[in-house]
């Protein structure tokens, strides 16, 4: 009786030792293992792109990496990994992981401070000018098809019908408007032709661009909207960051032997 109990015990302990290694993998496919930080990593993904963390969806992914493995160990056996274009394509795919990491570590030991986000936002509020400007333009690869256009607006023409022959296709299916934009918003010459002109103005000669030449109609003039600083602080806070990789990057290629 006393053996049985300790056979119990051993077998018991023996169990109980184990369960961390199989918590480990999800699942075991031709004897290679699936590790569960794969089906976390997806899981995280999922959350972040707002779906719910949720059994059916583990069991969803679960399954997803199951039929993944299959394939990669026929894959595998059939020695698709070793073909060149597969191998130059796993190359970039691994760099890009790499890359990701790296700029996710740099943001963490450099993070964007308060004082930087709020200085951003004072300065897009100077170089906002305190005014806002309702524009159209007509966007066209030749001088003269600019002074043609400035004809027949003087001949009562609608710049929205005009508009839609633009080299803008963006703003040409919307007669030609621009928006609500500082003067900051546009290239030099434009801006310059737009802010001498009155409201319901249309430039009398071609305003020249490295776009081309364009008309342009002066709708409205407004003070500066600017949204309030907590409403654009994580924009302000992403933009810094760009910048701040931009400048990281820069300085490594600086470093760089490049031939």
């Amino acid at each position: 009786m006393t053996n049985f109990k300790h056979a119990r015990l051993l077998a018991l302990l023996v169990a109980t030792v184990s369960m961390p290694a199989f918590a480990q993998n999800i699942a075991v496919v031709n004897g290679k293992p699936i590790p569960s930080s794969r089906a976390d990593a997806m899981v995280k993904q999922m959350v972040q792109q707002g779906q719910q963390d949720t059994p059916e969806m583990r069991a969803m992914i679960k399954d997803e990496l199951i039929n993944r493995e299959i394939l990669a160990q026929e894959a595998e056996k059939l020695g698709v990994a070793n073909k060149p274009e597969v191998k130059s394509q796993l190359d970039l795919s691994r760099q890009s992981i790499v890359i990701r990491a790296l700029a996710t570590e740099f943001i963490a030991k450099n993070p964007v401070k308060e004082d930087e986000m709020k200085a951003e936002y004072d300065k897009f509020k100077a170089q906002s000018g305190g005014k806002e400007y309702h524009a159209r333009h007509i966007l066209v690869e030749k001088e003269d098809d600019a002074k043609g256009i400035i004809t027949k607006l003087k001949g009562g023409a609608k710049f929205e019908e005009l508009a839609k022959a633009s080299l803008d296709p963006g703003s040409g299916q919307q007669g030609g408007d621009l928006g609500w934009a500082p003067p900051n918003a546009f290239v030099k010459p434009f801006s310059d032709a737009m802010v001498a002109l009155k409201t319901g103005e249309i430039t009398q000669t071609p305003v020249k661009s490295q776009f081309g030449f364009h008309v342009i109609k002066l709708e409205e003039i407004r003070d500066a909207q600017v949204p309030p600083f907590e409403e654009v602080k994580g924009q302000i806070a992403e933009s810094l960051q760009q910048k701040k990789l931009q400048a990281f990057q820069q300085d490594l290629k600086k470093k760089a032997k490049i031939k």
